[in-house]
């Protein structure tokens, strides 16, 4: 056996047994007794129910996870990618044209092999447990919108990164890095205003309160934004969140209507000030520079790759070209990803604590911001006893229970 196939099958079935250990000793490896925290605001009933929950979205990630790996594994073996090369190459387009299209279609493939897998999910799962609040109608919507808006996207940096890996072999990694940097702040920059009204509506916060509460706060701490927000989000479930986009002019505060809905002023410009003071402390960013330099070490590494025949071979195809080794080279890429991941992970856990006392400390309302994380949790069923491993392998944000006890803390 090919020895770059080798260590991509075990690559693929050791994460994803990995993956399976973690997620099925993280769901049956709670109690069922409601931790003394959130007595108050969860009974029984409802926190039997989001165990449950918990139980039933990781045994369908392991199926989803599964079944596309064993699909994926068929296609390698089978000879998929150089059949589908074949076909593309048998069109007589330029390599560069050649190689969008192919990349295109094993990812449209891997959006199809989803599709039915988020169906169940949001109109069974999600409508199980009382969040889904989405249509048919928007669902196929979005998947249109979605597909349209990745394809356009995705073949602007695909010709991109294929033209310059085409016409520099020797340095066309650091000309594409430099590329794709452009193309991500275009990207940030764009998204506010073109992108993400697109699939949601988003408007001014009316006059009141809330409104004078936020821009008094802001004002203060030499915070300029160019809007407060509403968004829709109760149009597809009943699951709150706020967020802060935008970079220079274009910065904006948003806040679901369900966050509204479900929380008094007090808890949302607490809420407020945690995702204002990542900016001011500059955890934006610093998650941008860490974006950047993933893809440069991902990109330099790629370019020892590049029209590897020992690759291709592993992938049974005909033809050794820079649009295969770049798909093959993802395969390769997993294992420093993870570790990327895990590290990322680690400065955001860190960055959320630090978020957590700007507020506090901005806000001199410690508890508005617990009753507000409280709310958030039990309103979608949060795990609030995660395992060590899985918080350090998988969670952005530090479990609630430990969030609450810093912002205790004295």
């Amino acid at each position: 056996m090919n020895i770059y196939l080798f260590v991509i099958i075990v690559f693929l079935v050791g994460f994803y047994i990995l993956d399976a250990v973690v997620e099925i000793w993280n769901s049956y490896r709670i109690t069922t007794d409601i931790p003394e925290e959130f007595q108050d605001v969860y009974d029984q009933e409802k926190y039997t129910k989001a165990q449950k929950y918990l139980k039933e979205t990781t045994l369908f990630g392991l199926i989803h996870g599964g079944v596309f790996l064993i699909l994926t594994i068929l296609f390698i073996l089978i000879g998929g990618f150089n059949f589908l090369d074949l076909k593309i190459r048998a069109l007589s387009y330029p390599d560069i044209f050649t190689g969008v299209i192919y990349i295109l279609i094993l990812g449209f493939i891997s959006q199809l092999i989803s599709i039915p897998f988020s169906y169940f999910s949001t109109f069974n799962i999600e409508s199980k447990y009382g969040f889904n609040k989405s249509t048919k109608k928007i669902f196929i919507m979005d998947f249109i919108k979605s597909s349209i808006l990745g394809t356009v996207i995705a073949s602007v940096i695909l010709f991109v990164v294929l033209g310059f890996f085409e016409y520099f072999p020797t340095n066309g990694w650091l000309i594409v890095w430099g590329a794709l940097i452009l193309i991500q702040f275009i990207l940030i920059y764009i998204a506010p205003t073109l992108i993400m009204p697109i699939f949601n509506k988003f408007t001014p916060l009316e006059d009141g309160d809330l409104k004078n509460e936020v821009e008094s706060f802001a004002n203060k701490h030499q915070f300029n934004i160019e809007g407060i927000y509403t968004m829709d989000g109760s149009k597809r479930s009943t699951k709150a969140n706020a967020f802060f986009t935008g970079f220079g002019k274009q910065k904006r505060i948003v806040l679901f209507d369900t966050l509204i809905d479900t929380n008094t002023t007090k808890e949302l410009l607490a809420v407020l000030a945690h995702e204002i003071g990542h900016y001011k402390m500059k955890h934006i960013h610093q998650g941008v520079i860490m974006s950047i330099f993933t893809t440069g070490l991902m990109l330099f590494l790629l370019s020892f790759f590049l029209d590897n025949k020992n690759i291709a071979d592993a992938f049974k195809m005909d033809n050794v070209s820079i649009y295969t080794s770049i798909v093959f080279f993802g395969f390769l890429f997993r294992p420093l990803e993870e570790i990327l991941s895990i590290f990322n992970n680690l400065i955001s856990r860190k960055n959320e604590f630090a978020a957590d006392t700007f507020s506090k400390q901005t806000t001199n309302d410690p508890e508005s911001l617990v009753s507000g994380l409280k709310k958030l949790s039990v309103e979608s069923l949060s795990n609030l006893t995660p395992i060590r491993f899985k918080v350090i392998m998988d969670y952005s944000h530090p479990p609630v229970i430990e969030r609450i006890k810093a912002l205790r803390e004295k």
